[in-house]
């Protein structure tokens, strides 16, 4: 798992959050956390089959299909549904996965942490942006 430094890096340095269940709805959330990552300058994707788009943005059925690189994968989905998005995320080289508060898969981060991706869990990006890179 990564530390305080190690965030605080990969916020610094990340430019692109492909959020994998980013609701449409204000009410929900993945779309306030999100809302507050995008007013700070990341480039957000939505990934979501349920949507067509989210804050402005196109969205995308799946990782697989969003066309230009992603830096983070940031994860709003349950937890027993984790495990296909960090094995997309590995296949695609994603650098880093974050899932949420609440969402916990050790088996997918260890799978991820295996193919050198940095893995942050059970934490809240906006939480950790405020605090670390504000």
């Amino acid at each position: 798992m990564m530390d305080d430094n190690e965030i605080a890096k990969l916020l610094q340095t990340a430019k692109t959050i492909a959020v994998v269940g980013l609701s449409g709805s204000p009410w929900r959330p993945s779309f306030g956390v999100t809302q507050y990552m995008q007013s700070q300058g990341y480039r957000i994707i939505p990934v979501n089959p349920n949507v067509s788009e989210s804050l402005g943005e196109p969205a995308y059925q799946r990782l697989e299909d969003v066309p230009e690189k992603i830096d983070v994968v940031n994860i709003f989905r349950r937890s027993e549904f984790t495990g296909e998005v960090v094995d997309s995320a590995i296949k695609l080289g994603v650098r880093w996965i974050w899932m949420q508060e609440g969402v916990v898969n050790a088996e997918a981060a260890a799978r991820a942490e295996a193919a050198g991706i940095g893995v942050i869990m059970n934490r809240c990006i906006l939480k950790y942006h405020r605090r670390l890179a504000a």
